[in-house]
């Protein structure tokens, strides 16, 4: 199990990234059109480094979704691998077989 903290703050960052996605995008798009002049688009990237560090999406790290583990992430079941042996092992997860022979 994680620690509390760690899940947090990554919750945490997850409302920031979606409370700034907006304002972040359309700062981007300024800073990147060339046909805008220098003086506006340096603006815009100055505004842009204003916004806090943890509204990037880039910050965000996958976790499982039960235990809040960071690594051996299956981003299509959103768990990590230990608890995709567990569940498959219990039968918890339709489709999956836990192999014998």
């Amino acid at each position: 199990m994680a620690k509390k903290a760690m899940i947090e703050r990554e919750k945490k960052r997850q409302r920031l990234v979606a409370k700034f996605a907006a304002k972040r995008a359309a700062l981007k798009e300024i800073a990147n059109d060339e046909s805008k002049p220098m003086e506006e688009r340096f603006k815009a990237r100055l505004k842009l480094a204003k916004l806090p560090r943890n509204s990037a999406a880039n910050r965000l790290h996958n976790r499982c979704q039960l235990t809040g583990r960071p690594h051996a992430y299956y981003r299509k079941l959103r768990i990590s691998r230990i608890m995709l042996r567990e569940l498959g092992s219990n039968g918890k997860l339709p489709g999956v077989v836990k192999s014998s022979w």
